[in-house]
């Protein structure tokens, strides 16, 4: 069994520091990042994710008959990201029509990309 501690002679507190300080500025977007990455740890959710990223807009009972589950279960995923601040919904007459924040887009395409095989534009260059 090896023994895997650290040992450190000497801190470099410059870099500590500006780490430090890193994480103080990045804050809320780590936080906000850290949230929509927890919801999308649900495979459910992220299925649902990636259907909105597809689609513009999709009532629970499109995803109900998209994922083979009840329209309660999909409403309830559908509550928890609308929560999480990840879609956002609109009524027309009865039907409640969900998308996805627009700032979460970018970050999502990304993601997707590694499923549907599409590499980043940033990858094309």
């Amino acid at each position: 069994m090896s023994n895997q501690s650290c040992i450190r002679l000497f801190a470099d507190r410059k870099k500590i520091d500006k780490c430090k300080e890193r994480l103080t500025v990045e804050a809320t977007p780590i936080h906000q990042l850290s949230s929509v990455l927890a919801l999308a740890g649900n495979e459910v959710r992220l299925k649902i994710i990636f259907l909105l990223h597809e689609e513009p807009e999709l009532c629970p009972c499109d995803l109900s008959d998209i994922l083979g589950m009840s329209v309660p279960a999909v409403s309830q995923h559908l509550r928890k990201m609308k929560d999480g601040n990840i879609v956002t919904m609109r009524r027309e007459g009865q039907t409640l029509f969900y998308s996805l924040k627009t700032r979460h887009l970018d970050l999502l395409k990304v993601i997707f990309s590694h499923i549907i095989g599409v590499k980043p534009k940033e990858e094309l260059v």
